[in-house]
């Protein structure tokens, strides 16, 4: 039975090992993105903290100054007095954003473009009052590489003094790169599938490893739970496959499973239809459009955010696209059980009245479901612990495929090595 087992895990790896060396190797580098940027960047994350902040209108208005086409789609304030104030911005004379995949039926509200970074999308949308976003449902056409989408940038302002601190566009970073790879490779529909395919084989490949992992005995048992480091290179090379492999297991399929929800619609409808729910989120209200009228400004938008939610990590405003749109104020509450765990305020863009809420809390357990997907995927639901093992479990799957590739090649040269020996031992007995 171990040898059906081992052609299974042998010949799927061979298939799929250098795609998942890629994503693993990937995975690993966005782990700790978002720290990476702002230890290496830490001029325009972090501020001096003062006594008298600017109003946001005036952080808008000094950043157009700078940039004066930029079209501001939501302001991002922390609760962390030392951090900067974000706005995500449009500029229409920005390079239009290349590579990507075609935008179409998405994994999120946060990720209805699919060009986009899972979590630079949530910041910019999240609380966008626009219509037709359903979360793990289906999302817009974008054509290739966003075609018709300009790139969303983020601008920091310093909320003391209204200094501009700076920009980022994750389309032309690094780690936009790494997520291509990641996601599709660099190749559109046609990578993502690749990916999905791929990610599908690991799962297989993972289940028939532990299999061939199963010790007999207590013997073995312990030579399986311990690196030999004392032993020559195949010993080495044979337990960082065998030993390391079992350790991390175990997390490596939890990442695979919940990264097929980026793959194929069918496993986000399937989450859906498992758990008994549909993926229906109410269109965010609207007011009655007043001609001339004016609209409430950003700062009172976060007052009312803070009488709503007064325990919140950020607050992220947009202002909505059309007349009579809702003022919608994304909050992420401190005690929340993972970063996708965040409520939503809708204001009258009049008179700042609460027009409606979207909570978490409120969503059906499909939904939770599948909110969970990218924390877990990435190992944030852990913490910093999580993450960290999130990272190391991905660099060992980067090195599974050679190490693998390696212990294939010691075996046919040991099985070569006894075919010939038997067949001297044959040729030099005597004839009959």
């Amino acid at each position: 039975m171990k040898v059906f087992f081992r052609n299974i895990h042998l010949y799927l790896s061979l298939a799929a090992g250098l795609v998942i060396a890629i994503v693993c190797f990937t995975g690993a580098v966005l782990v700790f993105e978002k720290e990476l940027k702002m230890a290496f960047n830490s001029h325009q994350y972090t501020v001096e903290a003062g006594t008298q902040r600017v109003p946001l209108e005036q952080l808008v208005a000094n950043l157009q100054k700078e940039i004066p086409k930029a079209q501001v789609t939501s302001v991002k304030v922390y609760t962390d007095p030392t951090r900067s104030v974000e706005l995500n911005y449009k500029d229409p004379n920005a390079p239009q954003p290349q590579g990507g995949e075609k935008g179409g039926k998405g994994g999120g509200r946060g990720e209805k473009a699919r060009g986009e970074h899972p979590e630079k999308a949530k910041e910019a949308q999240a609380g966008a009052a626009g219509k037709g976003g359903k979360e793990g449902g289906k999302g817009g056409k974008g054509g290739k590489g966003g075609g018709g989408r300009e790139a969303t940038i983020q601008a920091f302002m310093n909320p003391y003094t209204g200094q501009f601190l700076g920009t980022y566009n994750h389309r032309e970073s690094f780690y936009f790169t790494m997520f291509q790879l990641h996601r599709w490779l660099l190749a559109e529909d046609t990578g993502k599938l690749i990916v999905g395919v791929s990610t599908v084989f690991f799962l297989f490949i993972l289940i028939t490893g532990i299999v061939l992992w199963w010790p007999k005995n207590k013997k073995i048992l312990k030579q399986r739970l311990k690196l030999k480091w004392n032993g020559g290179w195949k010993r080495i090379n044979h337990d960082l496959h065998i030993v390391v492999g079992f350790y991390t297991a175990l997390f490596l399929f939890l990442f695979a499973f919940t990264g097929l929800a980026w793959s194929f619609e069918w496993f986000n409808d399937a989450i859906y239809t498992v758990t008994g729910t549909e993926n229906n989120r109410p269109e965010p209200p609207t007011a009655p459009a007043q001609e001339a009228a004016a609209t409430i400004t950003l700062d009172q938008a976060i007052a009312a955010a803070q009488t709503w939610e007064p325990n919140a990590e950020f607050y992220n405003i947009s202002k909505g696209r059309e007349a009579g749109d809702a003022v919608s104020v994304t909050a992420m509450p401190a005690d929340a059980v993972h970063e996708r765990a965040s409520n939503q305020l809708f204001l009258n863009p009049y008179n700042g009245e609460q027009l409606g809420q979207q909570l978490y809390a409120d969503k059906n357990l499909g939904q939770k479901v599948r909110a969970t997907f990218y924390p877990l995927h990435v190992g944030s639901i852990g913490g910093l612990v999580g993450r960290i093992i999130a990272f190391i479990s991905c660099v060992a799957g980067t090195t599974f495929p050679i190490t693998g590739i390696i212990l294939w090649v010691n075996r046919l040269a040991k099985n070569r090595r006894k075919s010939d020996k038997k067949k001297r031992k044959v040729a030099a007995q005597p004839a009959a």
